[in-house]
């Protein structure tokens, strides 16, 4: 059946295709660049885990309204029992897996390894030890103005500064079929 409503829509849809429905949609911009650019895997991951517990939630909402009807549970109270032994089973089974994958290291970020640069120099390392322990081998000197009279003069005021213009300019494509 569904095989056939496929072929029923290969059929019957149009197919009109051009330059503006063949390109990528970026959210109302225009597409800059090519779409295959690296992405971290680690988010990959991280929805994974988002849509395991998001679809824990629909099977812990129907136990919590078979647990909290008062109505059921007066007709034969093993009702609520057998729901909270079920949800406790259900929710074994999740806490075993997410500890699985935990010790696994599946869940740990990807992380780069740092590279320490090594640097093949003449001069011995101990050098640098001295040179960098000296006290007093290296003074900053106070930052003074000597004459303010000329930096007031070419420092534009505040209030009288020019407005800039925004760095970019939006456009906005027409469809071709208006006319």
């Amino acid at each position: 059946m569904v095989g056939f409503a496929f072929f029923v829509v290969r059929i019957l849809a149009p197919n009109n295709p051009n330059s503006e429905k063949l390109s990528s949609y970026e959210c109302g911009e225009e597409p800059v660049g090519s779409a295959w650019v690296p992405f971290n895997s680690r988010f990959y991951v991280i929805a994974l885990i988002f849509l395991l517990f998001d679809v824990e939630m629909v099977f812990v909402l129907p136990w919590a309204t078979v647990f909290g009807n008062k109505r059921l549970q007066a007709i034969d109270h093993r009702w609520g029992w057998l729901s909270l032994t079920e949800m406790f089973a259900f929710l074994g089974i999740l806490i075993i897996g997410l500890v699985y994958v935990w010790v696994k290291g599946d869940l740990d970020w990807i992380k780069p390894k740092p590279v320490i640069p090594t640097v093949k120099s003449e001069v011995p390392h101990s050098f640098y030890e001295k040179l960098n322990k000296r006290q007093g081998a290296y003074t900053v000197k106070e930052f003074t103005i000597k004459n303010t009279a000329d930096i007031k003069e070419t420092a534009p005021a505040t209030a009288t500064a020019p407005i800039r213009k925004p760095l970019f300019k939006p456009t906005f494509k027409k469809p071709e079929n208006e006319s």
